[in-house]
């Protein structure tokens, strides 16, 4: 009696709830907020906040997102439709260029998403408990915790796909016309934002062939459907145009253009199978309720349901979407996982509810405890990620920013490296031009890049500064922070 009373207290205050659970994410997220790009993803990390300062600083086209390792060029590289970077741009125009307000932003949109994975478990279920306790496991998941205060195009992604979604499924049992066009402007804009999400098309569409076929239905089908497939024209016409320039990208091939062995890939997707799901995008403490889900999908009949089709081919496409890019997402992007977190989350919330009903008190004493447990269990999992001392880069770069920042001028061009990545050298010392790695330097690209204007050089490798065929090119020691030297060039 007393739990039914606490159930009917938090349904019929459920925007107080959702306010709680902003501020406990809040909360665990606080002693970030002022950190530096660290960690794992480092790489992608840098590459969109240099989007977001070069946007800010240079032109705020949003067609134009420039990279720094562009030589004595613009830098203009287009992948993702950088709506994210671009607004958080906005922001700097008002705020300033601070890491802080990246992190705030992002903070922002996964609130937003959280909020998102409430109305569509809410939709689907018509069950504010469920829809709660959703809302809350996937703040805590594990890598939508960490990523979600990280300048990533994923997450706009990812919010503005769940509430497409969301709102679709408002549509479906209300029919109310500007609720399908809102569902359909949402999640185009979130495979605008990351192509991987085009996988959630497979729900209206689904939904659209049962309903045309259905007697009396067809025109009202090709209606809807009409109205809906014009907003993915959208993102279709964005990636037509700048596939192409995608040189040596292995997403669009996926395992069909892999030549990582099928024995490497098979163990890829054992271990996100083993260790992935439950460890990064569940979350532990949900993996109970997941499991459970598909108990009373079972012992319920759910697969009986009229929309339960919608579900299955919307989790189908996902799996088919994760074996097509296994080869790289690898072991190690889960964020390239994203697109499996509201139907991850929706199964949750739907477990996590059955198990709170269960006759079996000590049954029901388990899944609060599994629930409160949830933040500490994402907190303790991912706190290794924010340590600056073990940032996951030269951890001079970190260090001696600002000084490696001001050895000199900030227009000047420079030569960086040894950076694989090209985004993480040139991010902290706020240069543009030319990065290296593997210490790959010869006579001949040194004298190109300096007639073509390169200064200076940035570089944490001494087999570089001391090898007999660069040294000729370097002019004088100007700094050494750490392992990090400046050097200016001859021939200036």
């Amino acid at each position: 009696m007393q739990e039914s009373k606490i159930y009917r207290l938090i349904e019929e205050h459920y925007v107080i709830s959702l306010i709680i659970i902003t501020i406990i994410s809040a909360a665990f997220h606080l002693p970030h907020f002022p950190k530096d790009i660290i960690s794992i993803h480092a790489w992608r990390q840098t590459q969109t906040q240099s989007n977001i300062v070069n946007f800010y600083e240079e032109d705020m086209n949003v067609l134009n997102p420039h990279r720094n390792d562009r030589g004595d060029g613009l830098g203009i590289f287009r992948m993702e439709f950088p709506l994210m970077q671009w607004m958080t741009a906005v922001l700097y125009k008002v705020f300033g260029n601070h890491i802080i307000i990246t992190r705030i932003f992002m903070f922002v949109i996964g609130v937003f998403s959280v909020f998102g994975m409430f109305v569509m478990i809410n939709a689907v279920f018509k069950n504010r408990i469920a829809a709660l306790i959703g809302a809350w496991a996937l703040t805590f998941s594990p890598s939508f915790y960490y990523y979600t205060i990280n300048p990533m195009p994923d997450n706009l992604a990812l919010c503005c796909s769940i509430w497409g979604l969301g709102l679709f499924f408002i549509w479906v049992r209300d029919q109310k016309l500007y609720k399908l066009i809102l569902g359909g402007i949402f999640l185009s804009v979130g495979v605008l934002c990351k192509l991987p999400f085009i996988l959630y098309y497979i729900v209206p569409a689904v939904y659209f062939g049962i309903q045309f076929f259905k007697n009396g239905e067809k025109r009202k089908a090709f209606a809807h459907l009409s109205i809906y497939s014009c907003f993915i024209l959208f993102p279709l016409a964005w990636y037509l145009s700048v596939i192409s320039q995608w040189k040596g990208n292995g997403i669009v091939g996926g395992v069909i253009n892999s030549t990582i062995p099928v024995s490497k890939t098979l163990k890829f997707i054992y271990f996100n199978f083993v260790s992935t799901l439950p460890e990064l995008l569940l979350n532990y403490g949900s993996v109970l309720f997941f499991l459970s889900a598909f108990y009373f999908i079972v012992k319920r009949k759910e697969f009986k349901k009229p929309l339960f089709v919608l579900f299955a081919a919307w989790g189908f496409s996902a799996i088919a979407y994760y074996l097509f890019e296994s080869n790289m997402i690898a072991t190690i992007h889960d964020y390239y996982l994203f697109p499996f977190l509201p139907i991850l989350f929706l199964l949750v919330g739907y477990g996590a509810y059955n198990l709170l009903n269960s006759n079996n008190k000590f049954v029901r004493y388990i899944a609060v405890f599994m629930i409160l447990v949830l933040p500490l269990s994402a907190y303790g999992r991912m706190l290794v990620r924010w340590n600056p001392d073990l940032p996951g880069l030269n951890k001079d770069l970190l260090v001696y920013k600002a000084d490696l920042r001001s050895a000199v001028p900030k227009n000047a061009l420079v030569i960086a490296g040894n950076d694989e990545s090209h985004y993480i050298f040139f991010y902290y010392i706020d240069k543009k031009g030319w990065g290296f790695n593997d210490d790959a330097l010869n006579s001949n690209n040194m004298k190109d890049m300096i007639n073509r204007g390169a200064k200076y050089m940035y570089s944490d490798s001494r087999n570089m500064d001391t090898n007999k065929v660069i040294v000729p090119f370097l002019d004088s020691l100007i700094m050494e922070r750490g392992t990090v030297k400046v050097f200016k060039l001859r021939g200036n």
